[in-house]
């Protein structure tokens, strides 16, 4: 009978889900399959690492991988004494590694360790062979805690251990650790396991201890702990203990103060409707059950990123972690709202989630917030009002419960007569005193710039069809700093009008692309398009100058007049080349090169040179 089943148990008997069900070997680690893959094929060449850097977030595995992968280095049955990552059976020190109590494996935390005499220990004990295993492990967890004096101390050790010692360290803030570290280990990045995998995982686990669970409740569980094993696992525990056994969907809303996923769905149709005054009122009855209005706001914008995503990728809707009623209406809504809609929402969202946190009071922030989105929702997108068929009526009355989307007539780019409708844009105040945007139909005498709804694009005043044209308008414009980022970093792909693909090398600046789309726009005239590509592209033009450079140093060394002086003076060295940068093919003065010959000290003046 499962631990869960003894009711008799004693309080101090109990082992929480996260130590009973923790990995002991890679076959059960779940989520981690790339660096298992990894460890798998090392193991089997011989090829095993001295040091490894496990990354993650919490909850993850870090220290659950260390303790499976000291038991893989000293793994010993009775047939196997090797070696190996297949831990079928339990070898010689396996409990032991596994339970934290071999004197082999030495576990520290550099949080509570991190200064440079508790590294001086470490680095005085490796010299002695282990007592009983095949290596002495050393796990440091959380690495990154450990003083510059601690990481100094390590490096050498680190970097020529004796053949019985392996380091493993662990750590959640990689970017805190010194690179000379980092290039002395083997490092493995422990991924967020996925929503619907942890599902699939907690249901197992369910099964195992009988418990009665409904798969929605497995699902907001999956999605509360973000990826997170053990947080999972927390959570399931306490929704186990909040249900006595049983876990109900409502039981775990209720214990994590979330909303309901399909009156989420509700509020985001009232306010994709405007319908104000039903918007706010599923928010107040969502905030009387207890939800949270910033985890509401929260749930929101997941919708609203579940509904765009949709719209790209239909078969998302196949997630265990979705429940029926975000799959169906979701997709029927990704269907029906524009992409422009939904980033408008998702924008307004993210501020307002900030806002409502914030805030003295948050329900009344989520109350403005959700005001402003269903306000939002009825004006027209500004395609629509380039085009002339998104406009609004020019007096809205809201309907009988204060919230109801008017309908948007059609027209204004529908033309050919004398006369056709054309919307524009004007500030008129609205009750209150608030300035909201209105569109206004009027009828105007067809005018040539509003024959058709869509301008042809500008014929551009510039033409680009190389690196080296962006560089001579970067230089024309005398724009230095964004010169030297295009000829350094910038490797191109292809070229057409409006449209750039390139791919950027490692230490090019972040703003990089949009400065070179915003600059190409500003420079030519015309709107550009400028994208990273998968295609490695070809060189960047300093490459390239190099290279001449270097091929016209060797043309200039194995000229005979050159090699004559250089021979007669054996200090001298070439020390520039002046290439024309103008010219396609470099053309070299081999007459007259520039050669440094050093200073004899049997010179009184170089000039006799």
């Amino acid at each position: 009978m499962s631990e869960a089943g003894q009711g008799s148990s004693s309080a101090a008997g109990y082992r929480v889900l996260a130590r009973k069900y923790r990995p002991a070997d890679f076959t059960t680690l779940i989520g981690q399959e790339p660096m298992v893959r990894t460890l798998t094929n090392a193991f089997d060449t011989g090829r095993v690492a001295q040091a490894w850097m496990l990354t993650g977030v919490r909850g993850v595995g870090k220290t659950t991988t260390a303790r499976i992968l000291a038991r893989a280095l000293n793994y010993k049955t009775a047939e196997i004494d090797r070696p190996s990552v297949a831990l079928e059976a339990l070898g010689e020190h396996c409990q032991a590694i596994m339970e934290g109590r071999h004197v082999d494996v030495i576990e520290m935390d550099a949080a509570s360790h991190t200064g440079i005499d508790d590294i001086r220990e470490i680095i005085e004990q490796v010299r002695y062979a282990p007592v009983s295993a095949r290596y002495k492990v050393y796990i440091i967890d959380e690495v990154h805690m450990l003083s510059t004096q601690a990481f100094n101390g390590l490096l050498k050790t680190l970097e020529e251990p004796p053949p019985h010692v392996k380091f493993i360290f662990a750590t959640t803030e990689i970017r805190k650790v010194p690179i000379t570290v980092l290039s002395r280990t083997q490092r493995f990045d422990l991924r967020r396991v996925d929503a619907a995998l942890l599902t699939g995982h907690l249901g197992s686990i369910a099964e195992k201890e009988t418990i009665t669970v409904e798969p929605e409740a497995l699902a907001m569980i999956a999605r509360a702990a973000e990826g997170s094993v053990r947080d999972s696992l927390s959570i399931f525990d306490q929704a186990i203990a909040h249900g006595s056994g049983t876990v109900t969907a409502e039981a775990v809303r209720a214990m994590l103060g979330l909303a309901d996923r399909t009156r989420v769905i509700d509020l985001f149709e009232h306010i994709m409707q405007g319908d104000v005054a039903a918007a706010l009122g599923e928010l107040r009855a969502q905030y009387d059950t207890g939800a949270d209005p910033a985890t509401v706001l929260t749930d929101l914008a997941e919708f609203t990123h579940l509904v765009t995503r949709l719209r790209y990728v239909p078969e998302a809707s196949e997630d265990a972690s979705l429940s029926e009623a975000e799959r169906m209406r979701g997709s029927a809504l990704s269907q029906t709202l524009s992409v422009r809609v939904l980033s408008r929402a998702w924008q307004m969202l993210l501020k307002g989630i900030t806002e409502v946190q914030t805030a003295a009071r948050p329900v009344s922030a989520a109350e403005m917030v959700l005001i402003r989105l269903a306000h939002a929702a009825e004006l027209p997108t500004l395609d629509d009002v380039l085009k002339g068929n998104g406009a609004a009526p020019s007096e809205t009355r809201p309907s009988g419960n204060g919230g109801g989307r008017p309908s948007l007539p059609s027209g204004g780019n529908g033309g050919g007569g004398a006369a056709s409708a054309v919307s524009t844009a004007r500030m008129m105040p609205a009750g209150g005193g608030a300035q909201t945007m209105r569109l206004v139909q009027t009828e105007a005498s067809p005018a040539p710039a509003m024959q058709t709804a869509v301008q042809p694009a500008p014929e551009p005043t510039v033409k680009v069809a190389s690196l080296n044209d962006i560089v001579a308008l970067a230089e024309a414009a005398r724009d230095m700093p964004f010169k030297i980022g295009v000829k350094g970093c910038v490797r191109l792909v292809r070229i057409e009008p409006g449209k750039l693909e390139i791919n950027l090398t490692e230490d090019a600046p972040r703003t990089l692309l949009t400065d070179i789309q915003n600059r190409l726009s500003k420079w030519t005239g015309m709107r550009w398009l400028v994208t990273v590509s998968r295609e490695e592209g070809g060189q960047t033009l300093a490459e390239i100058e190099t290279q001449k450079r270097e091929s016209a140093r060797m043309e200039a060394e194995a000229d005979p007049t050159v090699a004559a002086i250089l021979a007669a003076f054996p200090r001298s060295k070439i020390i520039d080349i002046r290439i024309p940068e103008a010219a396609d093919d470099v053309e070299l003065d081999l007459d007259n090169p520039v050669i440094d010959p050093g200073i004899d000290p049997g010179l009184d003046d170089p000039d006799e040179l």
